[in-house]
């Protein structure tokens, strides 16, 4: 039986959507569940908030044969001399552990556009190819005898998502009140739908039935608002006209359902949640390689920072309580 997959994947960058893969495997980890993060953005961010850089320039030697990251399990694959290896987990604590990227993923990217073809052909190493990512998280979620594992994913609708995408029993998408998320989800939600439908073609070719394939249900689940400036605990007018439009446009292009009358975004059942901009404990955050809602006042979280951390962990668990929810994933 596989692991429950949740991917967070925004084709927009810059809404904070690595930041809250971070401190959602934090909170899942301390609410009792053993959480497997992987990471399978080429530029290797949620990496680099998980490891020091010291840490990191071990997992990365020059000599590519010695390194620990997702591209040393596909790479067998890639180079065609096997199949995928078992992944290396980082272990940031008891319940948490990493699948470390690598910039070298994106290497992957040709192989896995010409396969996608292939499996229409019913080539056994195309299937293998397209279902790497999956078996590689399954084995490591396996070791980790995880609960859930969570997907964090470039800003692109590139051939590398779309084979990490298929992987993904559940999508979380986060957003930016603004309109370059807006056009996202216009890109996102039909493309969504095509590659849905494209696996599924592709999926009853498969002529090694031995070879286990991801489902490639990829069900999106709500989305989150990220970043927004705040006022009088209401966001700056110039976001509201960008905000009001989302529950329409996250219905049309994203669930592809009709609608009639549309709530607010902070009324939406499809919002799980309107994140404030945390402002100085992010970098704060970062520097003493933590959670924000884990600060303590020897990391420098005095007056009103101190005061911020409950707050912050509160928001956090609400959250985390509500995707669990709706992914199957019941919190402590």
């Amino acid at each position: 039986m596989s692991v429950t997959v949740v991917a967070f994947f925004n084709n927009k960058g810059g809404v904070g959507k690595t930041s809250l893969v971070y401190h959602l495997a934090w909170m899942f980890a301390d609410r009792g569940k053993r959480v497997l993060a992987v990471d399978l953005d080429p530029q290797a961010n949620l990496s680099a908030f998980f490891i020091d850089e010291d840490k990191l320039a071990l997992l990365w030697p020059e000599e590519d044969s010695l390194d620990n990251t997702i591209f040393t399990a596909i790479r067998p694959l890639l180079r065609g001399v096997g199949d995928v290896a078992k992944p290396h987990l980082e272990f940031i604590q008891e319940k948490l552990a990493l699948i470390p990227g690598d910039m070298q993923l994106s290497n992957f990217e040709n192989d896995l556009s010409g396969m996608w073809s292939d499996c229409l052909d019913r080539s056994e190493r195309a299937f293998r190819v397209m279902s790497a990512f999956w078996r590689v998280i399954q084995e490591g979620a396996r070791d980790h005898r995880a609960d859930v594992v969570f997907v964090d994913l470039g800003p692109n609708l590139g051939a590398i998502n779309r084979a990490a995408l298929i992987s993904a029993d559940y999508i979380v998408i986060p957003l930016g009140p603004d309109l370059f998320s807006l056009k996202g989800l216009c890109n996102l939600g039909p493309t969504l739908r095509l590659w849905r439908d494209e696996w599924n073609e592709r999926f009853n070719r498969n002529p090694d039935r031995s070879l286990i394939l991801p489902a490639g249900t990829m069900q999106p689940i709500g989305y989150v608002m990220l970043q927004h400036s705040v006022r009088l605990d209401r966001p700056a007018v110039a976001y509201e006209k960008w905000m009001a439009r989302i529950p329409a446009y996250y219905r049309k292009y994203v669930l592809d359902t009709p609608y009639n009358t549309l709530p607010k975004v902070e009324n939406d059942e499809h919002c799980f949640a309107m994140l404030k901009h945390y402002r100085s404990l992010m970098p704060m955050a970062q520097e003493a390689r933590k959670p924000m809602f884990f600060l303590k006042p020897s990391d420098g979280a005095i007056g009103a920072h101190a005061n911020a951390v409950p707050e912050v962990y509160a928001d956090f668990q609400l959250l985390a309580r509500k995707i669990g929810a709706r992914s199957g994933i019941t919190l402590g």
